[in-house]
């Protein structure tokens, strides 16, 4: 038996050095929450809640509440069962994604370095390295303009624009502003289901030439209304990608047979990491693409993503740089990043982040 003896939580606050602004909002400070998991040999796992209220209005005291009640309900059981694990506190915080995945990262971290296996290692090995967008949130144009020369400047070739939240025009003027400073780049266009099909179809008409540089749609549209999403898909000749629409398997085959997107992307973070592991299987099985993406979280919860996805391989776009926009933290290792590159096999036990 692997005994689990304690289970552990506090808030983790990390200041951003960049705001990140999305359509629902910005974020100045990354209000997480930190998890740790102990086992009867010593052995520690480390996991991170991001909860983003502009995403899902789901908070740091909302995590920390739900939270409280696993302590009991872990204790004394055996780490080798983690699926089963997983079901009983996916029951317990079934509404609080981001604690849900706390748990299960540390849960996997603690069985992981028990073993000395890395999470890379654990979910296949398939790729070495995986390489990322850059985000450039909501904002001004000049603004804009500066962020992506300067990501161009450290070798990203992916650009990720934020949308939404303004007048449409000075989303076009934005997108224009990146185009003209990065005219080399790939640009995702994500609005955060902020536009409805008639504007984000508006949108990409005003783009002129600059429109053939964009490689993805991200959730232009609601949630909730698959209708619109496969509009923008049928009509855009673009791949559309869907984030908000797509928090569980089932999700994902509703998605498929609606043809309303062309990817799927995956956050452990709305979803937790076993579940997010099925809705890859499920989107694969009925021909979609892969996205990997995150809330604002630090290396912790990024690596834990960078591994499943370079573990299991097959994504098409990925989408993990927000630890590049955070403030100093207590934290070391993780992927070892080379301006877009991340690469996986160093790590050598669990997702490889400690506390310093």
């Amino acid at each position: 038996m692997l005994s689990i003896t304690e289970v552990g939580f506090r808030p983790f606050d990390v200041p951003l050095d960049e705001p990140f602004g999305i359509a629902g909002g910005t974020q100045h400070v990354a209000r997480n929450v930190l998890v740790e998991v102990r086992l009867a040999d010593g052995t520690r796992g480390l996991g991170e809640a991001a909860p983003f209220p502009a995403v899902n209005g789901e908070t740091q005291d909302d995590a920390l509440s739900a939270l409280s009640g696993v302590r009991e309900l872990l204790a004394g059981r055996d780490l080798r069962r983690l699926r089963p694990l997983a079901a009983l506190c996916r029951e317990a915080l079934s509404g609080t994604p981001s604690a849900l995945c706390a748990v299960e990262t540390a849960l996997l971290d603690a069985f992981a370095r028990h073993h000395r296996l890395s999470l890379w290692s654990y979910f296949g090995g398939a790729e070495t390295e995986l390489v990322t967008d850059i985000t450039i949130p909501t904002g001004d144009r000049e603004h804009a303009t500066t962020l992506a020369a300067r990501a161009v400047l450290q070798g990203f070739d992916t650009l990720k624009i934020k949308l939404g939240g303004a007048e449409l025009g000075l989303d076009v003027e934005r997108v224009l502003a990146v185009h003209a400073a990065a005219p080399q780049a790939k640009l995702v266009l994500d609005a955060n289901e902020s536009l409805s099909a008639r504007e984000t179809l508006e949108l990409l008409g005003a783009l002129g030439p600059a429109r053939r540089s964009v490689v993805l749609l991200e959730q232009p549209t609601p949630a909730a209304d698959l209708d619109q999403l496969r509009q923008v898909r049928e009509q855009s000749g673009i791949p559309v990608a869907a984030d908000e629409s797509a928090r569980s398997t089932r999700d994902v085959l509703v998605i498929a047979n609606a043809g309303a997107a062309s990817v799927v992307n995956v956050k452990i973070m709305k979803t937790g990491v076993f579940e997010a592991w099925d809705m890859i299987r499920c989107a694969r099985a009925h021909g979609l693409g892969l996205m990997v993406g995150g809330m604002v979280e630090t290396e912790l919860a990024m690596s834990t993503s960078a591994c499943l996805a370079a573990g299991l391989g097959g994504f098409g776009f990925v989408d993990l740089d927000t630890p590049m926009f955070l403030s100093k933290r207590p934290l070391s290792g993780g992927f070892e990043q080379t301006g877009p590159r991340l690469r996986l096999d160093r790590i050598d036990t669990g997702h490889g982040v400690c506390l310093v």
